[in-house]
């Protein structure tokens, strides 16, 4: 639980995301929802995403943008600042932290793994790291779809915003440290049971690229996607500081209603690291989602594993370290959002991978702002105005990023 209280209903007590309470499911696996292929989409409302941006804005994110990678078209919209100090224009090319969509990242190579016949998702984490963890029924898949029980760590870290992150801004933690901050807690479930977020899911999972690979996850990530498909603006920089090249800095929102911006851009972001210390821009976010769903990084059988959805709140579902949001026009689309102190990040491409929206806002701990950005997916992949969508498609926080659930 985070005691610490909304600000006029819009601005979160924890820093990051994981927003939402989701109701207890079972955990039944449900097939992929049947979507639109991309060529059947509406154009994708532009006047609409410009002005959910602009919205944003008003709300208080110094800059927010968005791109639509469509089968070769690329379009797109920014407005407001990259940096508050020099009104430097957020721009398409500007990098910044994605916060839990680093959670993709590190299932992909674990599916590798799999398809290497170097992991079995079935097989209990014991196997791999012996003692780690004090149940052995809890399993990769448990982890990777977060259904292992595990307490999110970052609950108590994060109870504070400011304070918290002050706390750790510049800190090193090695994994075993930030499970260690989880095991001093109960379980909040059963292994297979009822999804249930947790970052330390995806430091556990983190742990396991390390072990099977016996190298870095900064070299997993290079080897195994970076590289391959070409993204020049991604990077695992853990635990130097600082963003490489051109960025949009991150700020944070106080508790404190009123309380000036914090500016968050530099940390190590070692409370998240295999959960959510990635580093890239909405062109890269687009190119990966794009070619994860094309079948171009994993088996089909493995992007299977990854589509076997648990039910993760209204119109969501969960898989293996990919989200399913399901929009008011019909069509599904599949990603991750993302939240690290001062950004929020969204990206989701089509069932066939052709159409891809990325977006970002330059501050965090709002929540009207997130609520507002979760709408650019429905302007994106639906095409109909934001004010003739049902609420219900677009209201709900979900609970998808680096960082506390936040249960009021």
């Amino acid at each position: 639980m985070i005691p610490a209280a909304l600000r006029r209903g819009t601005a979160l007590g924890a820093v990051v995301l994981s927003l939402l309470t989701v109701p207890a499911h079972a955990a039944t696996a449900h097939p992929a929802r049947p979507a639109a292929p991309a060529a059947a989409l509406p154009r994708p409302d532009l006047a609409g995403l410009r002005e959910i941006l602009r919205t944003a804005q008003r709300q208080g994110a110094p800059g927010a943008m968005a791109r639509i990678d469509d089968g070769g078209s690329v379009l797109g919209a920014s407005v407001g600042v990259a940096d508050r100090a020099t009104k430097r224009a957020l721009a398409d090319t500007d990098r910044f932290r994605v916060g839990s969509i680093t959670k993709t990242f590190t299932a992909v190579v674990l599916l590798q793994l799999a398809d290497e016949g170097k992991l079995n998702l079935d097989a209990s984490v014991d196997h791999y790291l012996p003692g780690l963890l004090p149940d052995r029924g809890i399993t990769v898949r448990h982890v990777l779809s977060h259904r292992s029980g595990l307490y999110d760590y970052t609950n108590d870290m994060f109870a504070q915003t400011v304070p918290g992150f002050e706390a750790v801004r510049t800190k090193v933690f090695t994994y075993r440290q930030l499970v260690d901050r989880s095991l001093r807690h109960a379980p909040t479930g059963k292994p297979g049971g009822a999804y249930s977020y947790s970052n330390t899911n995806f430091v556990v999972a983190g742990m396991l690229v390390e072990k099977l690979t016996g190298r870095p996850v900064a070299t997993a990530y290079q080897d195994r996607i970076i590289t391959p498909l070409r993204l020049r603006d991604t990077f695992y920089v853990h635990p130097d500081t600082a963003l490489p090249g051109r960025y949009a800095r991150g700020y944070l929102t106080p508790d404190t209603e009123g309380a000036a911006l914090v500016d968050a851009t530099r940390q190590t972001v070692s409370w998240a690291q295999s959960a959510g210390a990635i580093i890239s821009s909405t062109r890269d976010l687009n190119t990966f989602y794009s070619a994860l769903l094309r079948g171009k990084l994993t088996s089909a059988a493995q992007l299977q594993q990854m589509r076997r959805w648990v039910p993760a709140g209204t119109g969501q579902a969960y898989g293996l370290g990919l989200r399913r949001r399901d929009l008011s026009c019909g069509v599904s689309v599949y990603g991750h959002t993302g939240a690290v102190q001062g950004y929020y990040s969204y990206a989701f491409t089509s069932a066939d991978g052709r159409r891809s929206l990325a977006a970002l806002a330059d501050t965090s701990n709002n929540a009207a702002v997130h609520t507002t950005m979760l709408r650019t997916l429905e302007s994106a992949f639906c095409g109909a105005p934001a004010k003739s969508r049902r609420s219900g498609a677009v209201t709900e926080l979900p609970e998808d990023a680096a960082g506390p659930a936040v249960r009021r």
